[in-house]
């Protein structure tokens, strides 16, 4: 199988890029995701069930998160639930649209500093 070029995930959709940062270091089940992102983001960004079950569906279709089998405490978890983690490539792409985005930070930064001397 040819692996797929990161690369041509970004720019990241940016839905797709909380998401996959809700996935960073915990598998989530889709409501979790949807209250990890209104929390970091302090309302900020609000993923509704419609569009975060469409946007897992088409990540795990390319290949960025999958279904995961475990359950974090069984006796406390509801069956139903479906848990994702991060896939390999999801973790590549994530990193690569987290440099491109302190990249354009790095732009604009300059530009103000330039701006300040003008």
């Amino acid at each position: 199988m040819k692996e797929k070029d990161p690369s041509r995930f970004l720019p990241l959709h940016q839905n797709w890029f909380h998401i996959l940062l809700s996935l960073v270091g915990s598998e989530q089940h889709g409501y979790g995701i949807m209250h990890e992102v209104l929390e970091r983001t302090d309302g900020a960004v609000r993923i509704w069930p419609a569009t975060l079950y469409g946007s897992l569906k088409r990540l795990i279709a390319d290949g960025l998160i999958e279904e995961s089998d475990e359950r974090p405490v069984e006796e406390l978890d509801d069956a139903r639930r479906r848990y994702y983690r991060l896939t390999p490539l999801g973790r590549t792409v994530l990193e690569l649209e987290c440099e491109r985005l302190q990249g354009m930070v790095r732009m604009m930064q300059r530009k103000r500093r330039q701006e300040a001397y003008e």
